[in-house]
């Protein structure tokens, strides 16, 4: 009966534990991007063709995170997108911009996430998103193609809001 006991009581632990692991990776994930980014135009750089993201939000949704952004398309149009996901590398869908139909996002260590945009199975753009170390801004580089084909990229500076 003791021994039932014992093995009972590490069952509820390592349980226990899962638990909380799940809860500190998504606390991971959202608290280096979480809050509003509010793009600095004077520190950034486009080329011609570049989407433009002019206010990006990261919040918790469930186990996932939501990814809000409100700007320009690739064809210059205002854009608003909504992407939730985990920071897996695994593509899940974009809502809200015709020219994108998913985003990944790979978190590489505490500061750093890779990330890429598909239109259907074609990466049309990719790049990296680093967090300062005092948590106060945020650069995104990236390239890819524009809506007619052409090469782009582009360095983005953000302030947290």
């Amino acid at each position: 009966m003791e021994k039932r006991m014992i093995a009972v009581r590490m069952i509820a632990v390592t349980l226990g534990l899962c638990f909380f692991g799940a809860l500190a990776g998504l606390a991971q994930q959202t608290s280096m991007t979480s809050g509003s980014w509010k793009l600095d135009e004077a520190k950034s750089k486009f080329s011609a063709g570049s989407p433009k993201s002019t206010m990006v939000v990261y919040e918790a949704a469930g186990d996932s995170v939501k990814v809000t952004i409100d700007g320009t398309s690739f064809d210059g149009k205002p854009s608003h997108t909504e992407w939730t996901g985990k920071f897996d590398g695994k593509d899940y869908p974009v809502t809200g911009d015709s020219n994108q139909s998913t985003r990944s996002y790979m978190q590489v260590n505490a500061r750093t996430l890779k990330f890429a945009v598909k239109h259907g199975d074609k990466v049309i753009l990719s790049g990296t998103i680093v967090i300062a170390p005092d948590g106060k801004s945020r650069t995104v580089k990236a390239s890819g193609s524009s809506a007619d084909g052409k090469k782009i990229s582009y360095t983005a500076v953000y302030d947290k809001q």
